[in-house]
């Protein structure tokens, strides 16, 4: 019987590890067929940003009681730099919170660009695009109005964070080597939160995965909100890769993704004397976030 035992356990460990071998092996594979998509999208992205950005500086600037409609519009747009440029102009005085709020709710970066290569995902991203806009603006402008009072033109000389990533983006005229910097980070999250995602599924049983994701539970748009506050692409990258694979509502998305502000955040920290308000912030757009998700959640 001993023998048995023994020979059934070194069984089942082959088993188990064939199977994870063949469940990374996937993992790599349907990530991989991504990869020429993420790049394209992203060298699209930093085209526009080098061609625009001073434009929309400037639009954000004189946009005044239009601040949260353009801060929207823009925001809509999957890159990086508008979080960041949102955040150094209200640190500077420049734009109103509801501006900043209405800017980092219709973020949603990398998402877009996963969800393009879903199933159905022409209609998820038309769905997550239009539910974001209409978030951004109820909100941005709520709070524009409630914080007019508050807001004084202060210019101050600010400098872009795009740097904090190392990608180059700063750089004037090259669009080549961040964007390829952005294409492997984001594949590499990729890659790596679908085969965490597909082990688990293969090797836990569900009703353990559904309970420490909290699905179905009115409390899944609290826990992505707060993995959305994540400052880099991982968290949408979590966050729209668990939506995929359905573990994720499609109201717990939209509160992360709607916390999803980017290095936009570490832009405000920089300035330590505003640590309470910054605090604020986060806790603004922490309710902004989790209330409609909550709602989207339960319908």
């Amino acid at each position: 019987m001993t023998l048995l035992h023994a020979h059934a356990h070194i069984e089942n460990m082959v088993f188990s590890f064939n199977g994870i071998v063949n469940v990374l092996l996937d993992a790599v594979v349907d990530t991989l067929k991504t990869l020429p998509f993420l790049f394209l999208a992203f060298l699209v992205i930093e085209f526009l940003e080098h061609k625009a950005q001073d434009k929309i500086k400037h639009l954000f600037t004189k946009a005044g009681i239009m601040g949260p409609l353009v801060a929207t519009l823009c925001g809509c747009i999957p890159q990086c730099g508008f979080s960041v440029m949102s955040a150094n102009l209200y640190s500077s005085g420049i734009i109103a919170l509801g501006t900043l709020i209405a800017v980092f709710l219709s973020t949603s970066d990398e998402a877009i660009i996963l969800l393009a290569t879903a199933e159905n995902g022409t209609f998820e991203i038309l769905k997550l695009i239009t539910t974001k806009i209409i978030i951004a603006l109820v909100f941005g402008y709520l709070i524009y109005f409630i914080e007019r009072k508050k807001h004084r033109h202060h210019h101050h000389h600010s400098h872009d964070l795009c740097e904090h990533d190392h990608c180059g983006c700063e750089e004037d005229g090259k669009i080549l080597r961040p964007a390829f910097i952005h294409t492997i980070k984001v594949f590499g999250f990729l890659l790596l939160f679908t085969a965490i995602i597909d082990l688990a599924v293969a090797f836990i049983d569900t009703d353990t995965l559904s309970h420490f994701l909290l699905t179905d539970s009115v409390f899944q748009p609290f826990l992505s909100a707060i993995i959305g506050f994540i400052p880099n692409c991982a968290s949408s990258v979590l966050l729209t890769q668990l939506y995929i694979e359905g573990s994720l509502s499609f109201g717990a998305l939209i509160a992360g993704l709607c916390t999803n502000a980017g290095a936009g955040l570490l832009v405000l920290f920089r300035d330590k004397s505003k640590f309470k308000e910054n605090l604020r912030i986060i806790g603004i757009l922490y309710a902004c976030a989790v209330l409609p998700g909550i709602i989207l959640h339960i319908i």
